[in-house]
């Protein structure tokens, strides 16, 4: 008897093991290191994470740790630019591996797909033109005034949760949104908060004010595939790993604490 059950016991580790390895030969991580390259989906256009410099270049804080990523993985760097609006549904038809492009993670985006830990947390804030200053944002919810933000983020989320007098109006990019409050067609702009900084640095002085304030907490995170603890592992401890070397710190320094980069795209 005792025999049997450990002839049993074998054949189920066995088994348990073939399915480990069958995991693993499935498994993102492992097809990225036998093509030799890691595809990036994301959309340019999200200052500082992912945009274009004046050569066309896709450059950015998503960039640069995409680019440590591929190099701890010893493999070479692939990004696929992509609208917004179809950048979950190209992940989970394999379009890209990995999408990194300031993605908000979501109880509604995580029942499509998985993150890893986030790797950074923003917070929508307004960008108000100069007559609103003093204001709080509940101030600017009136029938008279008009708010604006991105389509399909998590702006427009918070934007149609907080606003329910105001009339609201989405753009396809946040540069266009910003354009509108800038122009003082709109009275304000609803979204991250580090884009909203920077727009107000570069183009807002004199013209705009910046509620600061945020609205709301967003832990930012690389989105992957359901059904891939391997890849999900990996990315876990190369977030661990890189922030306590220093790798992730010095990118952050070079994109929200430096402005020699904004040279190169405005």
């Amino acid at each position: 008897m005792k025999k049997i059950l450990v002839a049993l016991l074998v054949m189920l580790g066995l088994n348990l093991m073939a399915d480990d390895i069958k995991l693993w030969e499935n498994s993102t991580l492992n097809k990225i290191v036998q093509k030799g390259v890691l595809t990036v989906g994301l959309e340019p256009g999200y200052m500082p994470f992912e945009m274009k410099d004046k050569q066309g270049n896709i450059i950015g804080f998503d960039v640069d740790i995409a680019n440590e990523m591929a190099k701890a993985m010893g493999v070479k760097l692939q990004l696929v630019p992509t609208a917004w609006d179809g950048i979950i549904a190209g992940l989970i038809t394999g379009k890209y591996d990995i999408i990194m492009s300031g993605m908000t993670i979501t109880q509604e985006r995580n029942l499509k797909i998985n993150f890893a830990d986030p790797y950074i947390s923003v917070g929508q804030t307004i960008l108000a033109t100069k007559k609103h200053a003093g204001k709080k944002w509940s101030d600017l919810d009136k029938p008279e005034f008009t708010i604006v933000t991105k389509l399909g983020v998590t702006g427009e989320i918070a934007t149609r949760k907080m606003f329910k007098k105001a009339k609201i109006r989405t753009f396809e990019t946040e540069a266009d949104a910003a354009q509108e409050v800038l122009n003082g067609n709109a009275d304000g702009l609803v979204y991250d908060k580090p884009y909203n900084a920077i727009f107000f640095a570069e183009k807002g002085a004199g013209k705009l004010v910046h509620m600061s304030e945020e609205l709301t907490y967003e832990p930012l995170g690389w989105a992957v595939r359901k059904g891939d603890p391997d890849f999900l592992n990996w990315l876990n401890n190369f977030l661990n790993q890189s922030k306590h070397d220093g790798t992730y710190q010095k990118v952050y320094d070079r994109w929200f604490n430096d402005t020699a980069w904004q040279k190169k795209v405005m």
